[in-house]
This record gives structure tokens, C-alpha cells and sequence, in this order.
């Protein structure tokens, strides 16, 4: 796991988004705009103070399609998404 200097706030979470799959299971390349869309799935980085934060660092999570404030931290991409905006945990 990477370490980061963003702590984020109050009952927000630090997400680094797991890549969309450029392959399908017929064993086609997608070219990386194919799907247009944001990946949902991704992996824990910093959780914030609150009480009411349900996950820990670490854990794979999948999120709301367009929840969250994308940022980038060198040179990777991030998202900080509310605590509510996490839908499941991926075991």
C-alpha cells in the first residue's frame, strides 16, 4: 500500500480506484475510452476521524458510478468520497 500525505476529514475516505479492464473474456482489447465509463471498484488509502466510517485501510470497496472529488497525487489518480457514497465491501 502506498503511502500518502492526504488525511482526509470527518467522515470522508481516500480511494484509489482499481483500473477497468481492458480485456474481455473472450479475450478482446478494449482500447482504454471503449467503455466511457469511471471504475467503481478500488482499494482503501486513508479513512477519516469519524466514529461512523465502517471500513479500514486496505480493504477493496465498490462505490457510487459518480459520487466523490477526483484528485491526483503524484502523478495517480484518487478519489475522496463521503463515507455514505461506499456501497460494498469486496471480500
Amino acid at each position: 500500500m502506498e503511502k500518502t500525505n492526504v488525511k482526509p476529514l470527518g467522515d470522508n475516505v481516500l480511494v484509489e480506484p482499481q483500473e477497468a479492464k481492458k480485456k474481455t473474456e473472450q479475450g478482446i482489447y478494449l482500447p482504454d475510452d471503449a467503455s466511457g465509463e469511471t471504475p467503481q471498484e478500488g482499494k482503501i488509502i486513508a479513512i477519516g476521524d469519524s466514529k461512523e466510517i465502517k471500513v479500514k485501510k486496505g480493504q477493496t470497496v465498490i462505490f457510487k458510478r459518480y459520487g466523490g472529488t477526483d484528485i491526483k497525487i503524484n502523478d495517480k489518480k484518487y478519489i475522496i468520497l463521503k463515507n455514505e457514497d461506499i456501497l460494498a465491501i469486496v471480500e
